[in-house]
C-alpha cells in the first residue's frame, strides 16, 4: 500500500486538472442541452444528411433532440477522448519513469520483488482511472439533475461503464508499453489513444474496414450504439480486456527480467 498511496500523491495534480478538466466539459456540454433543445430537431436533420461525416460519429442513429442522443455524441466524444487520453498517460509513465528519473536503484533497494512493484503500481493506475470515473459520473447526474431533465439512469449507466472499460484496455495497454521504455514517453501513449479512436471513426465509415472494430475499444464504446440497443457488445468488450491483460501480462514478464539502468 505504500507504493500505491505515493504513486496518488505524486499524480494527484494530474488527476485533479484531468477530472475537473473532463467533469467540466460534461457539465457544459450538459446545461446548454435546454437552450439548444428547441432548435435539435433541425441540426438532427443537417447532421443526417452530412453523409460519412455523420456516419463517423454515429449521429444518423441518434435525435439530437432528446438528452440521451445528445449525451451520447457530444459527451460521449468528451469522455472517450479524454479519458482514453488520462489512462494512457497514467499506464505509459509508470514503470518507464523510475529509469528517467534515475530513481530505479533506490526502489530496487527495497526488499520488495518486482512483481510486487508492477502489481502496486497497476493498482495505482487503476485507481486513478476509478477516481476519474466516479467523479465524472456524479457530475454528470448532477448536471442533468440541475436542468430538470428525468435522468435517463440505464443508458448514462451503460455509457459510463463502456467508457470505464475502455479506460482500463487503454490504461493496461500502455502499461505493457510503459515496461518496454527506458526514459518514458507521454507522447507514444497519447499517440496509443489517439490512433484507437481514428481507427473506430475509419469503421463507421467504411464497411470494408468495419474489422477494425474487433482492434479498438472505441469499438464496444460507440456511444449512439449502446442507447440504440441498451446494450453493450459483451463480445467486443471481452476482446477488449483480453488485449488489456495481455498488456500487463507482458509488462509483467519484461519488467521483472529487465536489465534496469
Amino acid at each position: 500500500m505504500t507504493m500505491i498511496r505515493h504513486e496518488l500523491k505524486q499524480n494527484r495534480l494530474s488527476l485533479l486538472v484531468w477530472t475537473s478538466a473532463v467533469g467540466f466539459l460534461l457539465a457544459v456540454c450538459i446545461l446548454i442541452f435546454p437552450e439548444m433543445k428547441e432548435e435539435m430537431d433541425g441540426v438532427s436533420d443537417m447532421f443526417a444528411s452530412m453523409g460519412s461525416f455523420t456516419e463517423a460519429f454515429g449521429m444518423d442513429k441518434v435525435s439530437f433532440g432528446t438528452l440521451t442522443g445528445f449525451y451520447a455524441v457530444e459527451c460521449g466524444n468528451i469522455l472517450g477522448l479524454g479519458g482514453a487520453f488520462f489512462a494512457a498517460m497514467c499506464g505509459v509513465s509508470v514503470l518507464s519513469k523510475e529509469e528517467k528519473e534515475h530513481t530505479a536503484e533506490f526502489l530496487l533497494t527495497h526488499p520488495v520483488s518486482r512483481g510486487r512493484i508492477v502489481t502496486d503500481k497497476l493498482a495505482a493506475v487503476f485507481f486513478q482511472v476509478l477516481i476519474l470515473n466516479g467523479a465524472v459520473y456524479v457530475f454528470s447526474i448532477g448536471s442533468i439533475a440541475l436542468i430538470g431533465e428525468e435522468i435517463p439512469w440505464e443508458e448514462v449507466s451503460l455509457l459510463h461503464l463502456a467508457y470505464l472499460l475502455l479506460q482500463v484496455e487503454v490504461a493496461g495497454i500502455c502499461f505493457g508499453i510503459s515496461a518496454f521504455l527506458r526514459h518514458g514517453s507521454m507522447g507514444i501513449g497519447l499517440g496509443v489513444a489517439a490512433v484507437l479512436y481514428f481507427l473506430n471513426l475509419i469503421a463507421n465509415i467504411s464497411d470494408s474496414a468495419e474489422f477494425l472494430r474487433y482492434i479498438t475499444p472505441f469499438g464496444y464504446a460507440e456511444g449512439s450504439d449502446i442507447v440504440t440497443n441498451m446494450s453493450l457488445d459483451g463480445g467486443l468488450a471481452a476482446l477488449g480486456m483480453l488485449y488489456g491483460a495481455i498488456g500487463i501480462g507482458a509488462a509483467y514478464v519484461k519488467y521483472c527480467g529487465k536489465d534496469i539502468g
